[in-house]
C-alpha cells in the first residue's frame, strides 16, 4: 500500500506532505491517505466496449416530469419542484434555518406526494419531532431516523421506500466500508456517490444539508458540487428575519432564481410580495437613500440602498459597504469625484443595503452613486424615484438586461420616476437633473 496527501478543503492531492495547499492555499489541510498500489503507474491494459451514439435530433423527447414541494419559493428556486431522481445539495450558515426549511419542506411534500424520511446524524428523533410539532408540521407520512451509518440509512430506505429521502447532514455521514473518520474527502465522496446511485436507479429525489466553511463556501471536496444535480444556498442575516433561497447550480432550470422568506415562530414563511417587504418601514423623502431595481434571476425586486458621508477624522478617508462589494463602492466614489465635482477625498463613506440582502448585480451601481451624492449634497431624492445602470469608469450609465421588467415593478409599487441608462446617458446628467448640482 502507498498513500497520498490530500487537501481536507479542496480534494487536491499531493505526494509529499505540505504546510500549505498548492491547490486552495489553505494552511496545514493535507491528510495521508493510503490507496491501492495500482494507482501508481499500474501496466495492465482494460479495454473498454464501443458504446452505440446517437444523434440528439433523434433522440425521444419525454416532458421533465416535476413533484412540487407545496412551498412555491421553493418551486420557484428548483425550476417548478422536485425532478425524480435528482440529488439536491443545500447549504447555508448555522443557525440560518437549513434544518427549519428542510422539515417544513418534508412535511408539505408528504402532505401533497407520499412518504418522507428525513435522516438526521446530528440529532435525535425526539428533538426533531418536537421541532415539527412546535412549528406545526408533523405528519403521519413524515418519518424521521436518527442515523449517521449510510448502511443503515440505504437498508431503512429500502424497507421504507419514501418518495423523498432527506439526509442532515452530509458531513456527518460515514460509511462502515471505510475506516476514515465521518466529513473526510474520501467518507464525504463514498456517501455522495452511493446515495447519487440510489437516486438515479430508484428515480427518489434526494436533499443532502450540507455544511459551510469561514469564507461561506460548501465544506468539503470541490467534487461534492460537481456530483450533485442542484446547489441550494440558504442566506441571510441570523439577526434579521428575511432569508434568501439562492439556486447557485441547477441542471433542469435556470441558475440565479431567488426565494424570499421570513423567518417567524412557526418556521420560514413564504414573502409573496418581496418589494414591498423590503421597503416596508422606508422613511419619506429620506437623505441618502435611494430604491434600486434589481434583477434576481427572472425576479425583479425593490431594494432600499442607504448611504452616509461625514468628514473623516483622519489623513486617510474611510469606506464600508454592508451588502455591496466594498471595490465597487470605492470605484463609483472615484467616478462621482471625477465627472461630477462632488468632492468625497475628505469624507468617509458609509452605504448599506437594507434587510439584509446582498447586491451582487453591476445595475446596483447608479443607485449607490445617487445615494452617496444625496448624502454628501444634503438633498433627498424624490420619494418616488426609483434607479438602476451600471456606471462606468468615464462616467457613462450602460443600459442593463430586462428594462421593462424593472419598470413594471417600480411602477407597480408607486415609484413614477425611473432613472437608468436610458433616459441619462452619464452620471453627470443623472446627478445634475436629480439633485440639482
Amino acid at each position: 500500500m502507498k498513500s497520498l496527501f490530500v487537501c481536507e478543503n479542496c480534494g487536491a492531492k499531493s505526494p509529499r506532505w505540505s504546510g500549505q495547499c498548492a491547490g486552495c492555499g489553505e494552511w496545514n489541510s493535507l491528510v495521508e491517505q493510503a490507496i491501492e498500489a495500482k494507482f501508481f503507474g499500474s501496466q495492465q491494459k482494460v479495454s473498454g466496449k464501443a458504446g452505440h451514439a446517437l444523434p440528439a435530433d433523434k433522440l425521444a423527447r419525454t416532458p421533465l416530469q416535476r413533484l412540487k414541494t407545496g412551498i412555491g419559493e421553493a418551486d420557484r428556486v428548483l425550476g417548478g419542484g422536485v425532478v425524480p431522481g435528482s440529488l439536491i445539495l443545500l447549504g447555508g450558515e448555522p443557525g440560518i434555518g437549513k434544518s427549519t426549511l428542510t422539515l417544513q419542506l418534508a412535511a408539505k411534500f408528504a402532505e401533497q406526494v407520499g412518504k418522507t424520511l428525513l435522516v438526521s446524524g446530528e440529532e435525535s428523533a425526539e428533538q426533531i419531532a418536537l421541532r415539527a410539532e412546535r412549528t406545526k408540521h408533523a405528519h403521519p407520512r413524515l418519518h424521521i431516523l436518527a442515523e449517521n451509518a449510510l448502511e443503515n440509512i440505504l437498508a431503512t430506505v429500502d424497507a421504507e421506500k419514501p418518495k423523498l429521502l432527506i439526509v442532515d447532514s452530509i458531513q456527518v455521514m460515514s460509511s462502515l466500508e471505510l475506516p476514515s473518520m465521518p466529513g473526510s474527502i474520501p467518507q464525504i465522496r463514498m456517501v455522495t456517490e452511493r446515495l447519487l446511485r440510489f437516486a438515479k436507479t430508484t428515480g427518489t429525489p434526494v436533499i443532502l444539508i450540507g455544511h459551510v466553511t469561514k469564507d461561506g463556501d460548501l465544506a468539503g471536496p470541490q467534487l461534492l458540487a460537481h456530483l450533485v444535480d442542484v446547489v441550494l444556498t440558504l442566506e441571510g442575516d441570523p439577526h434579521r428575519d428575511f432569508r434568501l433561497l439562492r439556486g447557485i447550480k441547477n441542471r433542469f432550470g435556470a441558475t440565479s432564481e431567488v426565494g424570499v422568506f421570513e423567518m417567524r415562530e412557526n418556521g420560514l414563511i413564504e414573502v409573496k410580495n418581496p418589494s414591498a417587504a423590503f421597503l416596508e418601514g422606508r422613511a419619506e423623502n429620506p437623505i441618502g437613500s435611494c430604491v434600486c431595481a434589481t434583477m434576481e434571476g427572472t425576479r425583479p425586486l425593490l431594494i432600499e440602498v442607504q448611504a452616509l458621508t461625514s468628514p473623516s477624522n483622519f489623513g486617510y478617508p474611510k469606506r464600508t459597504a454592508s451588502g455591496f462589494d466594498l471595490n465597487r463602492l470605492q470605484l463609483l466614489v472615484a467616478v462621482l469625484q471625477k465627472h461630477t465635482g462632488i468632492k468625497l477625498d475628505t469624507s468617509d463613506v458609509f452605504a448599506n443595503v437594507v434587510g439584509g440582502f446582498r447586491l451582487r448585480e453591476p445595475a446596483a451601481d447608479l443607485a449607490v452613486a445617487l445615494a452617496i451624492a444625496s448624502s454628501k449634497l444634503r438633498k433627498p431624492l424624490p420619494a418616488d424615484l426609483a434607479a438602476f445602470g451600471e456606471i462606468g469608469l468615464t462616467g457613462e450609465i450602460r443600459i442593463v438586461s430586462q428594462i421593462e421588467k424593472r419598470k413594471k415593478e417600480a411602477q407597480k409599487m408607486g415609484f413614477g420616476k425611473i432613472v437608468s441608462g436610458k433616459e441619462f446617458r452619464s452620471l453627470a446628467e443623472a446627478v445634475k437633473k436629480v439633485l440639482g448640482h
